[in-house]
């Protein structure tokens, strides 16, 4: 009776300890809000692609960090690969704030920067501003706006219409390069913002512009798509940074969930249809024990 209960009390911490993929409990957080966490990003460390560890924080909301600041993400389109986020300090055509940089690792401007239909509207600058001298090459056409449009449309930015009596102090449509290589007080223009899709815009009045910035990620192609149709999570060993396939809170693969090569916490493991053929041979002896 004794050697009974000893297989039966060894068959069920077996059951607890070898749970099938597709009943392991989630092991990163896949939203924040009403915005979907998936891959490339993590909130967790260890989840995602390791290139952009850190870069999402999700407290009330959900802020993508940067050496500048936390800018709250409006929304990502993982078909599109875009990331749309907000700066709060970013004059609008409704608000004029104090000059802010957006600042950037290079990481970050290697392989998430602002989109190409993303421009920066240097605001209010001076008649000495390296973008209206030496580099005013860095000023471009945007789809035949201009200054006094700009000036004369918001109710933000008719301070600068009004401030002189000859003409509007000039403005500068820019890229990012140009603000990620010289500061606002190197411009030396008091404001700046924000606008995207410009493509759509012409013709279209400034009130009615898509403020805020969008970034453009590129996806790592590490084999996530086989990893996350056998049901684990695409992320990555914290130490070394190379790929896994997150399968448990305890088990993880270095491709997918479905058995084969399966590590835990750097251990081989054995895969679960070997552990299904010794319970199979166990409930087999139990068998015998009990015709004997």
């Amino acid at each position: 009776m004794k050697m009974h209960l000893l297989v039966f009390t060894f068959l069920l911490q077996l059951q607890a300890i070898v749970i099938p993929t597709t009943l392991a409990l989630s092991i990163c957080k896949n939203s924040c809000g009403n915005i979907p966490i998936n891959y490339p990003f993590g909130l967790e460390d260890g989840c995602g692609a390791p290139q952009f560890r850190n870069m999402l924080n999700c407290s009330t909301n959900l802020f993508f960090q940067t050496p500048s600041g936390s800018y709250k993400v409006q929304s990502i389109d993982y078909n599109k690969q875009t990331m749309v986020i907000y700066d709060p300090e970013m004059s609008t055509c409704s608000i004029l704030q104090p000059h802010h940089d957006l600042v950037m690792t290079e990481v970050q401007t290697a392989i998430i920067p602002p989109s190409q239909d993303t421009i920066f509207v240097l605001l209010n600058c001076s008649i000495d501003s390296p973008v209206l001298n030496h580099y005013k090459y860095l000023c471009f056409n945007f789809e035949g706006h201009t200054c006094d449009e700009l000036y004369g449309s918001c109710n933000a930015f008719r301070v600068f219409h009004l401030s002189t009596t000859n003409s509007s102090p000039p403005c500068c449509f820019t890229s990012y390069n140009t603000v990620k290589f010289m500061s606002m007080n190197i411009l030396d223009c008091t404001h700046y913002t924000s606008v995207f899709d410009t493509g759509k815009l012409r013709g279209v009045g400034p009130l009615d512009w898509v403020y805020g910035i969008k970034l453009s990620f590129s996806v790592p192609d590490v084999g996530c798509g086989t990893c996350e149709k056998s049901g684990g999570t695409c992320g990555f060993d914290a130490d070394t940074q190379g790929f896994l396939c997150l399968c448990s809170s305890t088990t993880n693969s270095t491709r997918d969930c479905a058995g084969g090569s399966v590590i835990s916490r750097g251990q081989k493991i054995v895969p679960w249809t070997h552990y299904s053929q010794l319970v199979s041979f166990l409930v087999v002896v139990i068998g015998l024990i009990y015709k004997v």
